[in-house]
């Protein structure tokens, strides 16, 4: 089905700033919603910041105030706007987009956030 494709993963200073983007084969428009997600080794997939179809977005409370989900207009991107990083913030971010009960995932960025 949808391919995703994220970039933009690197490293980061504690501090800094970082935009993650996430291109679609399919209009994510066509999808319930689209998000990011973040895992570190030996942790469970956690959720960073979602959007539904309506643009209604969703933030765990670490990223409140810090990050910043996006999608274009034509719906053929996302984007994770990162600022005030934190060494926890290490990890891979995934791009997802959900249809109904079924999620796809991209392959994941490498985000890493040490001085």
């Amino acid at each position: 089905q949808v391919q995703l494709v994220e970039s933009g993963g690197g490293l980061v200073q504690p501090g800094g700033s970082l935009a993650l983007s996430c291109a679609a084969s399919e209009n994510i428009f066509n999808y319930n919603a689209m998000g990011w997600y973040r895992q570190v080794p030996g942790k469970e997939r956690e959720l960073v910041a979602t959007i539904n179809v309506g643009g209604m977005t969703n933030y765990a409370d670490f990223a409140k105030g810090r990050f910043t989900i996006s999608r274009d207009g034509a719906g053929n991107m996302v984007y994770l706007q990162m600022g005030s990083l934190r060494p926890e913030g290490t990890a891979v971010y995934y791009c997802s987009a959900r249809l109904l009960t079924r999620t796809y995932w991209g392959q994941g960025t490498h985000v890493a956030v040490s001085s």
